[in-house]
């Protein structure tokens, strides 16, 4: 077993190894909660979510860290006389818990507030002063900058030189030395709320953003841990400068760098300054949110999705051919777990059955299917190899061959599994009042059908079994009765 991830840093894919491969740790990025979350933040989230699925299977535990940024400049920003920041921040928060639990996002294993963890900023940013990487500004107001001048790998993460970059734009620049340094303490301001405000040896303030995951994620993982991830946009300067600042203060700090691409309107990066947003809360209104998890699962997770109304048809489309062979493939099985019930064979076992019929349970991954996701999180060839062994295990079901359609069940289930389509709504055929109304219809044009051929009214059959398969269902006559599905 040998899992390669694209590592930013090298540029290159490269064979992970995990500091103790009885626990990989792993820090994300989550969401600053100055506003709800667009569909953009929970692709971003799925992505790692499989990631962390993968690796709970190869390796058993993975220790996973997602912040929440609940103070800063866009929550401070957001802010009314109605609403303080403070509590704009949980509102939002809890929204972007809810996108994430509604397709199936694992809760990640500690999520810190950065409004808890400031005193480990403090400490972060007073050993930088120490090691003269950084500065409080010598006007007195507070503000410590990180010196990007005193580091010389700066740049490294995204290959650029100093020279060459703008100057950073997250804090006044009052006071510092070069314009590419950047804010680890903001000094407090007078129009700025008077709670959001922490004591420090350089004076009242509050945290930059920066310096907030460094802090984070060495109190969470330690000094050094396997995977930093987080979407494309934060390569610089967020990721730039938090490696900067935590190798600067002597600490190894994250082995890989992992970063999924953006979701994209017209070619265009989704995103809330730029107002080309899609709300997850209107998406997830008007989808199952496990089609909207297939919808940003299916594309390669460092790949940038451009998302249209036919990603959401063709994710209902995929997922409606998986549906429905577990029907059937379940049906199956539980005629077969009869039928070695009567014959006194336990199962699961492999024991042969009168005709030399050998019973196998596979519930394993087929190689395929783990090998692309092996190979850098290979979402998409997986899904080749899930929907191929739906085809083989329909195949063996209108074959008759029991025996196939089985080892390809228990190989589906076990694919769903990892990628998370399991144990949502709609993984049967839907939820709710509609789907009830639904089959009850169906099931009454199947005994109207049934009545029809008994009396030998074949046309009649025949117009019922016409106007179902018009509405996109498909009927299959079996021993224990007539079972409908919806098309794929």
């Amino acid at each position: 077993m040998t899992i390669r991830l694209h590592d930013t840093r090298a540029q290159a894919l490269r064979d992970f190894a995990p500091l103790d491969p009885s626990n990989v740790t792993m820090y994300v990025c989550g969401p600053t909660v100055q506003s709800g979350p667009h569909i953009g933040h929970v692709r971003a989230a799925l992505s790692f979510d499989i990631l962390r699925r993968w690796l709970e299977l190869r390796y058993g535990r993975v220790t996973f860290v997602r912040n929440v940024t609940d103070i800063d400049d866009k929550v401070l920003a957001n802010a009314s006389h109605a609403e303080s920041w403070w509590a704009l921040a949980y509102r939002m928060e809890q929204e972007f818990s809810r996108a994430y639990a509604a397709v199936g996002i694992l809760p990640p294993t500690y999520e810190p507030r950065a409004t808890a963890s400031v005193p480990q900023m403090q400490e972060l940013i007073a050993g930088l002063i120490e090691r003269g990487h950084a500065y409080p500004a010598p006007d007195g107001s507070g503000d410590v900058y990180f010196d990007v001048r005193s580091w010389p790998d700066y740049g490294d993460l995204t290959r650029q030189s100093v020279d060459a970059m703008e100057a950073a734009a997250d804090a006044d620049p009052r006071g510092k030395r070069n314009p590419q340094d950047f804010a680890l303490w903001k000094g407090a301001k007078a129009d700025e709320p008077a709670d959001a405000v922490w004591a420090s040896p350089w004076g009242a303030g509050r945290p930059g953003w920066h310096i907030e995951c460094s802090a984070m994620a060495k109190r969470y993982l330690g000094a050094e841990f396997d995977i930093h991830g987080g979407g494309l946009d934060l390569r610089f300067p967020h990721h730039e400068n938090e490696l900067a600042q935590s190798s600067a203060a002597g600490d190894g700090f994250a082995r890989y760098w992992v970063h999924n691409g953006l979701v994209t309107v017209d070619g265009q990066k989704m995103s809330k300054s730029l107002g080309n947003f899609t709300l997850a809360s209107d998406v997830l209104a008007a989808h199952d949110p496990l089609v909207v998890r297939y919808a940003l699962a299916a594309a390669h997770y460092r790949s940038s999705l451009d998302l249209s109304e036919s990603s959401w048809s063709e994710a209902e489309a995929a997922l409606g051919r998986i549906r429905s062979f577990l029907e059937r493939a379940e049906r199956a099985s539980e005629r077969n777990e009869a039928r070695r019930a009567q014959l006194g064979t336990p199962s699961k076992t492999g024991a042969a059955l009168p005709g030399g019929e050998e019973w196998e349970y596979i519930p394993l991954l087929p190689d395929g299917f783990a090998q692309a996701m092996d190979d850098d999180l290979g979402v998409p060839q997986a899904l080749a190899v899930l929907h191929d062994r739906v085809r083989s295990g329909n195949q063996a079901l209108d074959d008759g061959d029991d025996a196939a359609a089985e080892r390809a069940l228990h190989q589906v289930r076990a694919m769903i599994g990892v990628l998370g389509f399991d144990g949502l709504p709609g993984v049967t055929r839907g939820d709710g009042a509609s789907a009830s109304a639904l089959d009850t219809l169906v099931k009454t044009m199947i005994e109207q059908r049934a009545q029809a051929r008994a009396a030998k009214d074949w046309a009649a059959a025949d117009r019922i079994r016409d106007a179902i398969a018009a509405a996109g269902i498909t009927l299959e006559d079996s021993p224990d009765g007539t079972h409908w599905s919806i098309d794929g």
